[in-house]
């Protein structure tokens, strides 16, 4: 088993976890661990709206409806944005510029979105991401031209940087962002690999692993955005 892009260490699945207190967020007493656990994934989010300078009134579009991308479109209203769109499975038969001009007709904005964040790392959407206003292969087929045409800024965000976790945290909180309904399962720590393979399959939104010394974990699956609990 490889985790990625947490050097010098191997994973967090510990009963214990020594951290620098500068990388430590105390959580409100109004919210759960589950939803503490949510805060990374939602720091990346954040991140990206800070990077592109989201404000109120925006209309933003989000290529990719995977937890990253859920999470950005949550954070784009969050911030005031007054229209979210997120898009997914394009039709891989129509070329970059026929997929944006369907996008842009479905959502009812012909002179395309204020922003468009690729969240799918697919290049195929990062090129319709260009005529629509991605982290994906190391290198991409990239409509260079199209997007000096158009005048737009790219950015590349990765992770998260200083304050995100803060504003994360916030966001959960005040019940800006609601981030329970994306928790797909919650199983127990014997059962990690099993939720390793579930989530590399594709199988969930956002798995989570209970402590080893939890006991009687509630399992949580989603059906059609309800939440249905079972011991």
């Amino acid at each position: 088993m490889v985790f990625p892009a947490t050097p010098p260490y191997d994973g967090t699945l510990t009963g214990f976890w020594k951290a620098p207190e500068d990388f430590c967020y105390k959580l409100p007493a109004t919210m759960t661990l589950q939803e503490g656990a949510l805060c990374e994934p939602l720091a990346v989010g954040v991140h990206i709206a800070r990077q592109v300078g989201t404000k109120p009134g925006d209309s933003v579009v989000v290529m990719g409806t995977g937890l990253i991308g859920l999470l950005c479109a949550a954070v784009a209203k969050a911030f005031g944005a007054s229209m979210v769109c997120s898009v997914d499975v394009v039709e891989s038969k129509l070329g970059a510029r026929e997929n944006a001009e369907k996008i842009l007709k479905l959502i009812g904005l012909s002179d395309g979105a204020d922003i468009v964040i690729g969240a799918s790392g697919v290049e195929f959407s990062i090129q319709a991401s260009v005529y629509v206003g991605g982290m994906s292969k190391a290198e991409v087929n990239f409509p260079i031209m199209a997007l000096c045409c158009k005048e737009a800024t790219a950015y590349g965000s990765f992770r998260y940087g200083a304050g995100d976790w803060k504003i994360a945290v916030g966001l959960v909180a005040d019940e800006k962002v609601e981030v329970k309904k994306l928790v797909s399962e919650i199983v127990k720590f014997k059962d990690t690999e099993k939720a390793f393979n579930k989530g590399k399959e594709g199988q969930a939104i956002k798995i989570l692993i209970a402590g080893p010394n939890e006991k009687n974990v509630v399992k949580q699956t989603l059906c059609k955005g309800l939440s249905k609990e079972r011991q």
